[in-house]
């Protein structure tokens, strides 16, 4: 018989993705196509933004795999049931730590805000001068408190990471988080993108071992600017949900962030989006999204 989504239980539900358990050893991780901007999920959602995650955090997965052990079990296993196919992973069970690793090699967003408050970030002290957008002498680990639906990411220093998971696993999560970056900006560079800055997740699995989990390098976890026409000093363009940011805080969406939640996005936003997205996995990843399985129409 064939497996469907109703046979497991949902166990948690997030902004984007969806986690279900499969046994005692295995859970399915189904990713929407919702997007979420300025911790709200909004109406509006992204065609085939689900399968693009999914697909660019499988690549990810199988490229990086030397540097550390990840909880991938598969994308095309039978215990993926059919109405999800393309958009959900096979995934062991870990023991996840309550750590955003964030790894940042140029100044931009929350950031850049900490810096011009503060000249440092998460407790990093920075040279001073630095513009928006400007390439950091090298990349910095900047960690963040894992937040509930609804609440907003904290950033906070090594020495709370410390006090959260220990000394020896807090330089465990930092090393790693900052090789899996510097693996990961390696590679986008020669397919001329840019990666700013990125959030990893991590567990552990039976034996104490630290396992990568989640997704990974995706434009959701990511800000990927394209490498041409680069020049620090500004906002850049990205293959991000930046532009969804952007519009909503434009003139056109009419929207108060004070008073109301976001309005719909425009069928114009919506494609320009999704483009972006799938744009991002096929310069990267040097593959088609059409080639990558679909659920059944």
């Amino acid at each position: 018989m064939t497996t469907t989504l109703a046979d497991y239980s949902k166990i948690a539900s997030g902004k984007v993705r969806e986690l279900y358990a499969v046994d005692a050893e295995h859970l399915l991780l189904v990713t929407s196509d919702r997007i979420s901007a300025y911790d709200f999920v909004l109406d509006t959602p992204i065609p085939d933004k689900g399968r693009v995650l999914t697909a660019m955090s499988a690549f990810w997965f199988e490229l990086l795999g030397d540097v550390l052990p990840n909880h991938l079990v598969g994308h095309d296993d039978e215990r993926i049931p059919p109405e999800v196919r393309g958009r959900a992973l096979l995934v062991r069970r870990l023991g996840m730590l309550p750590v955003e690793c964030v790894a940042r090699g140029y100044l931009a967003g929350s950031g850049y805000s900490d810096y011009l408050r503060t000249g440092s970030v998460c407790g990093v002290e920075l040279p001073g001068g630095l513009t928006e957008a400007e390439r950091l002498p090298e990349p910095v680990f900047t960690p963040a408190t894992k937040a509930d639906l609804g609440a907003h990411d904290e950033n906070v220093s090594f020495a709370d990471v410390v006090a959260t998971v220990g000394a020896e696993r807090a330089a465990e999560l930092r090393d790693a988080t900052l090789e899996l970056y510097r693996r990961g900006a390696e590679h986008a560079a020669g397919r001329g993108i840019l990666l700013a800055d990125t959030k990893f997740e991590f567990g552990l699995d039976a034996s104490g071992r630290l396992v990568l989990a989640d997704e990974v390098l995706t434009p959701d976890s990511s800000r990927y600017w394209p490498a041409e026409g680069y020049r620090p000093g500004r906002p850049q363009p990205s293959f991000d949900k930046q532009y969804v940011r952007d519009w909503l805080t434009g003139p056109e969406s009419g929207w108060d962030r004070a008073a109301d939640t976001p309005p719909p996005l425009p069928d114009d936003v919506v494609a320009a989006t999704r483009q972006r997205y799938v744009d991002a996995y096929e310069r990267i990843t040097g593959r088609t999204l059409a080639d990558w399985p679909a659920p059944p129409s």
